[in-house]
């Protein structure tokens, strides 16, 4: 009976051991499981647009930069599809209604589809999703590509009832750039400023002594455009970085940044203007990158909106010797666009895409 005993008591040991073995296991599995998925776990989303940018531009920054940019950080690169609804060259209203919400539109219209129906953008169902959103522009904070993201108009020049749209949205935490008339130098007299400060949001002129804290932040530095970069110095990379510092939260943000003056420089046909605003959005990406790179649930796209100037790199004595921009046209081009994306699911911007791809892939990425 003794050896018995003996027999069941080591049999009761082996069992326990390797019940507690195959809970430990387990215990593993879910703990392993559950760090994966917060890895591959997409809160932010930081989408950066170039507007007037594609590859000449790149180009043109890499050959007067003596250290590696931005763009040589990306591990997946692809190319966009610009035209729109109207025509084969898009506008900035057209081309960023299709990055922001999906839907090919006609020139000129803003955050509606071509029979005129209003459709959300990404930032507004971000907004529903429970995210902080915003925008940072170096333009009119009510010009197309912006506006595309929150306002819905027929036309892009209805600049005061595109700043309306701003105001009496509930979708939107952070606007910075220019445009302050269109708030507050109306043709109603009305002034939008004091009324989104009685709505709860804190507003200010200048990138000094901001409070980062503040539920909502308005940030109208110039009562036109932002100067050009020559001017105003790094008020993109600055106004990028209270931006971040704002929206930053546990539920995740949404954030469009905008290199405006890329596609002014082109218009004007001036490579200084062109060379200095693409270092400049350089400067901002690299802001990004560093806090994606420090807040691994980020998700970083760098696209642009269409092709200004018909930009050409040339060597005019044809001696493969000097490099020489030749600005084509003083407009807009139907060039194919870059798209840059870094995070998880980076991998599903390679390739040929649409404008239209791009909010389905971030979509998809983000459920």
């Amino acid at each position: 009976m003794l050896i018995n005993h003996k027999f069941a008591l080591k049999l009761f040991i082996m069992k326990t051991t390797l019940k507690l073995l195959s809970l430990f296991l387990v215990i593993a599995f879910i703990s392993t499981s559950c760090n994966k998925d917060d890895k591959n776990k997409v809160d932010n989303i930081i989408l950066l647009i170039g507007d007037g940018m594609s590859i000449p531009q790149i180009n043109a920054l890499m050959l007067t930069c003596d250290t590696t940019t931005a763009f040589d950080k990306f591990p997946v690169t692809g190319l966009v599809k610009t035209n729109s609804k109207s025509n084969k060259i898009t506008d900035s209203a057209a081309g960023g209604t299709a990055i922001a919400t999906g839907h090919k539109t006609n020139n000129g219209m803003i955050g509606m589809n071509y029979d005129s129906i209003a459709v959300p953008s990404i930032l507004e169902i971000m907004s529903d999703k429970g995210k902080k959103t915003g925008v940072v522009v170096t333009s009119y904070a009510t010009h197309a590509t912006p506006a595309s993201f929150i306002a819905k108009n027929i036309s892009r020049n209805n600049y005061e009832e595109i700043a309306s749209d701003f105001s009496e949205s509930d979708k939107i935490d952070v606007v910075i750039g220019g445009g302050r008339k269109h708030f507050n130098k109306r043709s109603d007299n009305i002034n939008l400023i004091e009324t989104m400060q009685s709505n709860g949001w804190r507003y200010y002129d200048t990138l000094i002594n901001i409070d980062t804290s503040a539920d909502k932040l308005l940030i109208l530095a110039d009562d036109n455009h932002l100067p050009p970069y020559s001017q105003r110095g790094d008020f993109l990379p600055d106004a990028t970085s209270i931006a971040l510092k704002n929206l930053k939260n546990e539920n995740g943000f949404f954030l469009m940044i905008e290199g405006s003056q890329i596609d002014f420089a082109c218009h004007a046909k001036d490579s200084t203007y062109l060379i200095n605003e693409m270092k400049d959005f350089n400067n901002t990406i690299n802001v990004v990158l560093d806090f994606a790179r420090n807040n691994p649930n980020t998700l970083v796209v760098v696209t642009a909106d269409h092709e200004t100037g018909g930009l050409t790199i040339i060597d005019p004595d044809e001696r493969y010797t000097n490099t020489y921009l030749n600005f084509s046209t003083g407009s807009h081009s139907p060039l194919m666009v870059p798209v840059f994306a870094y995070g998880h699911g980076a991998e599903n911007f390679s390739g040929i895409i649409d404008n239209t791809d791009i909010i389905d892939i971030i979509l998809d990425i983000v459920k």
